[in-house]
């Protein structure tokens, strides 16, 4: 019997959710920790890509999954009707961390592609629909952040550390690292980001260790604010 295939998207996100979570203490997945009745930390996480669904894109969330994380697939399922499901295992001996988790991904990707973290929040007036902004914006040199301003060098050492510059009323990175030793010379850190297709296959390098960042020179759109869930205690 013939099914029909799934509509080839037009964006894709990676979710990596093969994390341990260790710096979060509590006996579930952090992404699942509750904020409101009915809704936890991978709801509001999730908002700007419902966005994307609801302003008629057909978005394909790939989720990247370890066996310790099989409530966080279940959980998902609730998503079935608004997003294209696509679940990747991440074998760790093989490719760990998140830029692992990030090239497990990959492979399942088309279209633009943006990088969703489950246990980073944005908020703010309208931070449901920073991401589809970010993604309006990647053609002007491959990538987009969507960053809130942070001066704080303790926040800054757990993130992904951006120095912004202003130029014709235009933000753009000028220099981008992944917790960085020393962030007396960033003003920010990114929440999301978003690259063309062409360009999504340098995505791990924006979390990797030593590597050249590709995000100098991307749009830069601001939110009022952004949570890391992973650093508040269970």
């Amino acid at each position: 019997m013939h099914r029909p295939s799934a509509p080839v998207p037009d964006v894709s996100i990676i979710l990596p959710c093969a994390g341990f979570g260790t710096r979060f203490r509590a006996p579930y997945s952090k992404e699942l920790h509750c904020l409101a009745p009915g809704v936890t930390v991978l709801d509001r996480s999730l908002e700007a890509v419902v966005e994307l669904a609801k302003s008629g894109l057909n978005v394909r969330l790939v989720v990247v999954f370890g066996t310790h994380k099989l409530d966080t697939v279940s959980y998902l399922t609730r998503y079935a009707d608004i997003l294209q499901l696509v679940f990747v295992h991440q074998d760790q001996s093989f490719e760990p961390d998140l830029d692992g988790a990030i090239r497990s991904a990959l492979p399942m990707t088309r279209g633009p592609v943006a990088l969703v973290l489950p246990d980073i929040v944005v908020s703010g007036v309208g931070s449901a629909g920073s991401l589809f902004a970010a993604l309006q914006q990647v053609d002007v040199s491959g990538w987009s952040v969507v960053a809130a301003e942070e001066r704080d060098p303790d926040t800054l050492r757990q993130m992904g550390a951006l120095a912004l510059v202003e130029g014709d009323g235009v933000l753009t990175v000028g220099a981008a690292i992944d917790k960085p030793a020393d962030p007396a010379a960033y003003n920010a850190f990114w929440g999301m980001v978003a690259a063309t297709e062409e360009e999504a296959h340098r995505l791990p390098d924006v979390v990797r260790k030593g590597a050249d960042s590709p995000l100098v020179g991307a749009v830069a759109l601001l939110v009022e604010g952004i949570v890391n869930y992973n650093t508040v205690e269970g």
